[in-house]
């Protein structure tokens, strides 16, 4: 347990059974009434950001949450298997955890897990990966003045808009977070 007072950036909680990363956290001092911190949390599931106070002395409860790093082997039915590269275990993560996360999976990409106990609570992928283009929309009957850019279906499945010169067959850089193309690669 901790308190209120003691709320840093990159501190983690649980709050009503939801699990949080502190973005920010801010002491502000009342002209009237009590003084309380501002803080700004990052649900680890959903990736939504929201902003809590909290009252001065209030308990928290503090989570320790372990990272390991695991590596993307294959789709097993509705789930997916990982090899915990720390110590050679395969690990199940189920596509409710990984949401969007998976049609940037494939075959030995490196993904940070954040485990609570014994179950995978999130995972965060590299911030780039270069994917080749399996498809791309022919974009001239699209072709205007303000619209440089295509449709383009990656080899995980993913769809992300990219200058009209990307041709299937090239590898392409994605941010990952941003979900859209950086360069030709």
């Amino acid at each position: 347990m901790a308190i209120s007072n003691q709320i840093t950036p990159g501190m983690t909680i649980i709050l009503e059974k939801k699990i949080y990363r502190v973005e920010s956290a801010l002491k502000v001092a009342a002209a009237k009434g009590a003084s309380f911190i501002k803080t700004k949390l990052r649900d680890l599931a959903s990736d939504e950001v929201m902003e809590k106070n909290f009252k001065l002395d209030l308990e928290i409860k503090e989570v320790n949450l372990d990272e390991r790093n695991l590596e993307f082997l294959y789709p097993e039915s509705r789930k997916y298997l990982f090899l915990d590269v720390g110590n050679l275990e395969q690990v199940l993560i189920g596509s409710d955890i990984l949401g969007e996360k998976i049609n940037y999976l494939k075959e030995g990409v490196l993904v940070k897990a954040r485990f609570y106990g014994q179950s995978v609570f999130s995972i965060e992928l590299p911030p780039f990966l270069e994917l080749m283009v399996v498809k791309t929309e022919t974009g001239q009957d699209k072709m205007s003045v303000s619209n440089s850019t295509k449709a383009a279906i990656l080899e995980t499945g993913a769809k992300v808009e990219v200058p009209l010169f990307i041709e299937t067959g090239d590898i392409i850089k994605v941010d990952t977070l941003k979900q859209e193309y950086i360069q030709r690669v």
